[in-house]
């Protein structure tokens, strides 16, 4: 389930803002804010039926988005990819002390700053 939900909430970060108001507003109760069906149609004053079409639309819409663009998909394999950038600038680092080259550390340096400037972005 958790794993759901974190899905879920990803869906939602990249792609919530094509859904409708009520569909964010809904998506957010239920997924952030941990509330249930019932409560959500209580306090809308619609059915809980409805509050949950509302949200399985909205979790079709997403995850049809993900689908096409692969956008998190490929969030995950830049993520991942500058770690091992972030690895291998800090192996070069270890080694420019060993050759006492100065540029070279710089170099290490300079790369490991803008893969966690861009991990941050």
């Amino acid at each position: 389930m958790k794993s759901q939900a974190y899905r879920m909430a990803l869906l939602y970060d990249f792609y919530g803002d094509v859904l409708t108001e009520r569909q964010k507003e809904f998506y957010d109760l239920y997924y952030n804010e941990d509330l249930s069906l019932a409560e959500i149609a209580e306090n809308n004053g619609i059915t809980r039926q409805g509050v949950r079409d509302v949200i399985v639309r909205a979790e079709g819409i997403l995850s049809d988005l993900e689908d096409k663009t692969g956008l998190i998909k490929r969030f995950h394999a830049m993520q991942k990819q500058l770690q091992e950038i972030e690895q291998a600038a800090g192996e070069i680092l270890e080694r420019s002390h060993r050759y006492d080259d100065p540029q070279l550390e710089a170099l290490a340096v300079k790369i490991q700053d803008i893969a966690k400037l861009m991990e941050k972005e």
